[in-house]
């Protein structure tokens, strides 16, 4: 058994050092919680090895022989002393530096820029800002097709928003800081991308967020780390990282939300005067007449 245990903390420590298991290379600014989780490791790693070959020590030491009587001891101060303080300075490294790089995951610079996710079963979609650079205001209550995101059509901030439905990638400029606002419009969520090392979970009911800068340029699987279903293996993304040229460039090819209620208005009153034998260029023109009233 002694053997078995010593074999057990080599083998451990030799295929961590040779697992092809690693983090995939980073992409964002978050190389703090790569340092974290490397002195995780360490020091468990630590504790784990130093614990196995304690117990080979001991089977070893006070293994049977002959003659030998075991000796009862059930008050050892020193020994206690000894684990407590170990034990509290191995808790305290392993809780310090989560606590600061945690301050700074949550405190967003002031040059970000916000990015809303929303999740459902089980897809993403994605919200900008316009030129205004502010999101207009929404409410679960007001989605339906015509409106998915359930944006306040009487919101003048949210008329520019850009609409990023569902199965499209998201785009996001290199080196900006961006706030990515979380939403979910159904069940528990979250949003995950490994390059860039952030992730959290999206709660019905409330906004959640966090912070990154992209640091280099590439195309990135974005995933739901929380289980949400039977389709939750398939609730997948992608988004990209490029160039502030390229995004201008992608971000104006995009549509608001004022462009895509017109259309919708269109379609509906088209559809309306087709079922009753009407023009269709009537309806259509009708139909977009009635949405510039709105605005």
């Amino acid at each position: 058994m002694v053997l078995v245990l010593i074999l057990i903390a080599v083998g451990s420590v030799v295929f961590h050092v040779f697992s092809p298991w690693w983090a995939t290379p980073i992409a964002s600014n978050w190389g703090y919680i790569d340092w974290t989780i490397d002195l995780t490791f360490w020091i468990t790693g630590i504790v784990y090895v130093v614990v196995l070959l304690f117990m080979a020590y001991c089977l070893w030491r006070f293994r049977y022989r002959e003659g030998k009587k075991a000796e009862y001891d059930p008050e050892n101060t020193k020994l206690e002393w000894l684990l407590t303080g170990g034990t509290t300075i191995g808790v305290a490294a392993l809780l310090i530096p989560g606590l600061f790089v945690w301050s700074q995951y949550v405190t967003v610079p002031e040059e970000a820029v916000d990015v809303e996710v929303v999740g459902q079963q089980w897809i993403w979609s994605f919200r900008i800002p316009g030129a205004d650079g502010i999101l207009g205001q929404s409410d679960a209550r007001r989605i339906d097709a015509d409106n998915p995101f359930g944006l306040d059509p009487d919101d003048p901030n949210g008329q520019d928003d850009i609409l990023i439905d569902a199965g499209e990638d998201l785009h996001l400029p290199l080196g900006q800081p961006v706030r990515m606002l979380l939403r979910s419009i159904d069940v528990l969520h979250d949003f995950y991308v490994p390059q860039f090392r952030a992730k959290m979970d999206l709660v019905p009911g409330m906004i959640t967020y966090f912070w990154l800068t992209p640091t280099r340029t590439g195309t990135f699987d974005i995933l739901c780390a929380e289980l949400c279903g039977v389709g939750h293996h398939e609730m997948r993304g992608l988004v990209v990282v490029e160039e502030e040229g390229a995004y201008q460039a992608w971000l104006a090819e995009q549509q608001t939300f004022a462009q895509t209620m017109a259309e919708a208005g269109i379609k509906a009153e088209n559809a309306v005067k087709l079922a009753m034998g009407g023009d269709e260029t009537s309806a259509s023109r009708s139909g977009a007449s009635q949405w510039n009233a709105r605005k």
